[in-house]
């Protein structure tokens, strides 16, 4: 899979406007500045194609991205407290309602902060993909943050975290070094070719 050649595609606000799923998604969900643009951007090898804003719940839309033969769809941040009641309703209705379509969805990459255990949010959108049966991945960001000495205890004590979820599987990641990027590649990769 050429992770190379990628252009924008588009964004939606509404789930009615977002047109029929016709290859297969790989979808990016996370609180508001754990660093999901970020990723996207180190897996896709560019500085900026996913926006990057030091303002969190800035990305209001969900965006697409469009590889040869899959799609990116990066889903708005979700936790943020500054954001008024009826732009959480929005966004609220907009990922449910792109869930709730018949979408062709090989695997969503869940983000979370390594240094933090996972939020009340975080917790909601791993229930919600764990009961209904996605295959998802947590990618765990801003590894580079930790001390290698603090690394495995801090693994360790989001596994025991997240315990409750039979085979979870975690990927500690770096935007900034790149490290665990090519694990999450692959992951990508073997999703997309299980369904052929």
């Amino acid at each position: 899979m050429n992770f190379h050649i990628v252009e924008f595609e588009a964004a939606f606000g509404k789930s009615k406007q977002i047109p029929t799923s016709d290859i297969p998604e790989i979808v990016f969900s996370g609180k508001s500045n754990v660093g999901k643009s970020s990723l996207i951007n180190k897996l896709l090898y560019r500085k900026s194609i996913a926006r990057v804003s030091a303002t969190p719940g800035k990305t209001t839309t969900i965006n697409f991205f469009r590889l040869q033969d899959i799609r990116f769809a990066d889903l708005p941040g979700y936790g943020y407290a500054k954001v008024s009641q009826s732009e959480r309703q929005r966004w609220s209705e907009l990922v449910e309602g792109y869930f709730s379509q018949n979408r062709n969805i090989s695997l969503v990459i869940q983000i979370c902060d390594i240094r933090h255990d996972p939020t009340k949010d975080d917790m909601s959108m791993i229930d919600f993909l764990h009961a209904n049966g996605y295959n998802y991945i947590v990618a765990l960001t801003k590894l580079d943050k930790l001390k290698p000495s603090q690394r495995n205890m801090k693994i360790e004590a989001i596994k025991q975290f997240l315990g409750e979820y039979d085979g979870i599987r975690l990927f500690p990641c770096s935007s900034q070094n790149g490290e665990g990027i090519e694990e999450i590649r692959k992951e990508i990769e073997n999703s997309v070719l299980d369904l052929f």
